[in-house]
């Protein structure tokens, strides 16, 4: 009988290594799993006025710069098209368009401070989704829209350009939440300080040393701490005392702003402060801000003094002053007393009653009264207590 129960089970542990070598081999041999992915909507459409690029026509490539500075900014995906318009014979080029998406807005912006040097206008609004198109002196159009940028070159009659950027501008890609949120450190900037005016135009948005250098920063981009995710824009003011930049740092805590602020104060010193002209230096919190150029040294301070961090406090409700404050927490203090005290008593007097009438009905149930026990709840103190032991001078009974 035991062989025969070995042999059985030896038969079924061969049976079960088949039956996992067919399994191997089977999933071994069975086509991969096909993931189906959505690629994203093109940046730009295609259409009989817009077409890819090609061999008969082409869009000028990027520079080497441009590309490092678009790295910077958070490239996600650059789209290019020719546009087109019609002739007796085939459509002609008319010009090219190209779009870049960024990873958020604060890259975006970078971006565009840098394709649009050498434009018109700025009217920047900070904290909101806004398109602003400029054209540069080059005929070249730029605009911000979003997490986008977009620059056109078109030769087409005004009516017929404006309609095609619309287009375009529509079929942008629209984000919401942080990733849409306009950076703080351009709102910085004093608009006009005692005659001292910004010029708007001039603003420049820096997240890395090449896009820093390329709109002509005057420190060292080494020692501004770009591996601690620094902000640095800068814009020019004039007057009649003088003209000059403001240069403002932004950095993450204000122990990183301080550091880097000894430093920049150091390199400036090294290289002598007339290579830098007027210097005026004063950190806030993680803002740090410097002046430089021909400033004289009361519009450097002014400028200066006049940073500060939009900070905002809002209040639900009013806040009640600190004696009545102190007042209805000692109120509160003795209610909470009582009210503890009068669970205390009501749970003290159904635990009695509860306990109580168990004790009644087991002596109903042996046949005592229910209300009295003499023999328990009595102490007679009439009679003499008797001794325990005899005298010894009395003989035993």
């Amino acid at each position: 009988m035991g062989l025969s129960i070995r042999g059985f089970l030896r038969q079924v542990s061969v049976a079960a290594g088949l039956l996992a070598v067919v399994a191997v081999s089977a999933a071994q041999t069975s086509p991969p799993a096909t993931t189906l992915v959505e690629p994203p909507a093109p940046l730009l459409p295609t259409s009989e006025k817009l077409a890819a690029p090609s061999a008969e026509f082409t869009v000028p490539e990027d520079s080497g710069e441009t590309q490092a500075i678009l790295k910077e900014d958070g490239l996600v995906r650059m789209e290019a098209r020719v546009a087109l318009t019609p002739t007796a014979s085939k459509p002609a080029s008319a010009g090219w368009v190209r779009a870049y998406q960024f990873a958020d807005a604060t890259g975006a912006l970078s971006a565009y401070t840098y394709f649009r040097q050498g434009g018109k206008g700025f009217p920047y609004a900070a904290h909101s989704l806004y398109t602003t198109r400029v054209e540069n002196g080059d005929g070249e159009v730029v605009f911000l829209s979003g997490v986008s940028v977009v620059r056109a070159k078109l030769k087409l009659y005004p009516e017929s350009a404006n309609a095609l950027l619309g287009q375009i501008d529509i079929g942008l890609p629209k984000v919401t939440g942080r990733k849409a949120l306009a950076p703080l450190l351009p709102s910085y900037f004093p608009a006009d300080i005692a005659g001292t005016k910004l010029d708007p135009a001039t603003l420049r948005y820096a997240l890395g040393p090449v896009a820093y250098q390329s709109m002509g920063g005057v420190l060292p981009p080494e020692i501004l701490g770009w591996d601690k995710s620094a902000e640095i824009a800068t814009a020019s003011y004039s007057g009649r005392a003088g003209k000059g930049t403001l240069t403002l740092l932004l950095y993450p805590t204000p122990q990183i702003a301080g550091d880097r602020g000894r430093a920049i104060e150091k390199a400036i010193n090294d290289k002598g402060v007339a290579a830098f002209g007027t210097v005026k230096m004063r950190r806030v919190g993680p803002l740090v801000g410097m002046t430089s150029g021909a400033f004289s040294p009361d519009q450097a301070e002014k400028l200066v003094q006049a940073l500060h961090l939009n900070e905002e406090v809002t209040f639900d409700q009013k806040l009640p002053l600190e004696f009545h404050a102190e007042v209805r927490k000692t109120a509160t203090l003795l209610e909470s007393i009582l009210i503890f005290t009068g669970c205390l008593v009501i749970a003290s007097v159904v635990i009695a009653v509860f306990l109580g009438g168990i004790r009644a009905g087991w002596r109903v149930m042996h046949g005592k009264p229910a209300a009295s026990e003499p023999e328990f709840l009595t102490i007679n103190l009439r009679d003499k207590p008797k001794a325990l032991f005899a005298p010894k001078d009395e003989p035993p009974a």
